[in-house]
């Protein structure tokens, strides 16, 4: 487990924790068809926009909430390259911003060079698990990768916390459990600005 999580003593009650590789994956390649099928440029997602629409989707409302930020990512990459602001370095570790849902703090982790990324979101998740004051948490995992997701969901169920309202994020409906559901596609649009108006035909 990397030491600065494990040094983490102050856990908000909402936490949001993100295989950033993935979810930076699946931008691009909405990046890349949208603007094939609606025929415009579609600019870097929004990040601040995105963990939003996160948080709402995972029962956050209007409020002084605090919203703490868990980007997961591999050692050898250094940014999002499909969000804005994206180094992980400069723009996102140990930075906060406040609106109308309240104030995120964001931590970027990288995976060591022995852990692969799905291997440590999944012990990361775990240890958030174990908190007890942890009241809403989103999860977007690579749910595309069925022996990580089969590992988060298998985490969750022994979990069985039912003090937690657990939200997991991915692109297609899986498998369930005792959590909620929802579709990462539609914050990912959100903060890359595509309108439903410009898709349903």
């Amino acid at each position: 487990m990397n030491n600065d999580l494990n040094r983490e003593v102050k856990w908000s009650e909402n936490v949001v924790l993100v295989d950033a590789d993935y979810v930076d994956s699946v931008a691009f390649n909405l990046i890349v068809n949208f603007e094939r099928m609606i025929g415009r440029r579609i600019p870097q997602a929004d990040i601040a926009k995105w963990l939003d629409c996160i948080a709402l989707d995972g029962g956050i409302r209007d409020g002084e909430n605090e919203i703490q930020v868990i980007l997961i990512h591999q050692k050898n990459k250094q940014q999002m390259d499909n969000f804005v602001p994206g180094n992980y370095a400069s723009d996102l570790s140990e930075k906060a911003f406040k609106d109308h849902l309240g104030e995120f703090t964001i931590n970027a982790y990288q995976a060591e060079d022995f852990a692969k990324v799905g291997d440590f979101f999944n012990e990361v998740l775990e240890l958030v698990l174990t908190q007890k004051n942890i009241k809403r948490l989103m999860v977007i995992p690579n749910a595309e990768d069925a022996s990580i997701y089969n590992k988060v969901r298998e985490a969750l169920r022994r979990a069985d916390d039912d003090e937690k309202r657990i939200t997991v994020f991915t692109m297609q409906p899986t498998a369930g459990g005792n959590y909620r559901q929802e579709i990462l596609g539609y914050s990912l649009m959100a903060a890359l600005g595509i309108k439903a108006d410009e898709i349903k035909d």
